[in-house]
């Protein structure tokens, strides 16, 4: 599933016009992402966690030619599902 079919298929559901929907999803995203850049953490129960994880320096090993190589610390979002949306899973 794709943005478009996601909006098609929240305005079926709904009632509502796919601009609304679109424009209602957009700005869902767009909170949830100014969030996590100011390094807070986003709950949606039932759903999961949206959660900022710093990942140290380190070395590595260069595929190619094998040699060693150092790995710059990064940033990365961490998605963490609720219970609800794990049971539902397991149980489909």
């Amino acid at each position: 599933m794709n943005k478009s079919d996601l909006i098609s298929r929240v305005a079926e559901a709904t009632g509502h016009t796919k601009k609304t929907v679109e424009s209602t999803l957009v700005g869902i995203l767009e909170e949830i992402k100014r969030e996590l850049v100011a390094g807070e953490k986003v709950s949606l129960p039932g759903f999961g966690n949206f959660d900022v994880r710093e990942r140290k320096e380190r070395q590595g090993l260069n595929p190619s030619t094998g040699e060693k190589m150092l790995i710059p610390a990064s940033k990365n979002v961490k998605f963490t599902p609720g219970t609800q949306l794990k049971d539902a899973i397991k149980n489909s």
